[in-house]
């Protein structure tokens, strides 16, 4: 299951704050800032895909996330990757770095990490 662009963006807020009230959370919105209805729509249609749940206090709920941000993401990936790229992580990777902006320095950065993990997945 995947998340709308506006859920991702509300999510965001909520996974760096970890916990957060309505009021916590439309406070985290620049201006214009959207209205609370619009809040609680996405928080609900969040909660019913199962990706945010929420404690009661009196007539308040605390909001919390149900999915880490790190395999939220890595699921997206594997996904586009699947979609897009026939499943091939080298495909992927030839694209990432043929199709892209990257100075040879950020490519040297990218290469460097790529070899940490290889030497990891050694062990």
């Amino acid at each position: 299951m995947k998340l709308t662009e506006t859920e991702e963006t509300l999510m965001q807020y909520l996974w760096d704050a970890k916990k957060a009230f309505m009021k916590d959370l439309l406070d985290t919105y620049p201006e214009p800032k959207p209205a609370p209805t619009t809040v609680a729509t996405l928080l609900k249609r969040m909660i019913d895909k199962g990706f945010v749940a929420y404690r009661e206090y009196g007539n308040s709920r605390e909001y919390y996330p149900l999915i880490e941000k790190n395999d939220y993401f890595s699921k997206q990936m594997n996904g586009m990757i699947h979609k897009f790229f026939n499943n091939s992580v080298t495909q992927f990777a030839s694209f990432f770095t043929s199709k892209t902006d990257f100075s040879a320095t950020e490519l040297e950065e990218l290469k460097s990490i790529i070899d940490k993990q290889i030497e990891k997945k050694k062990k």
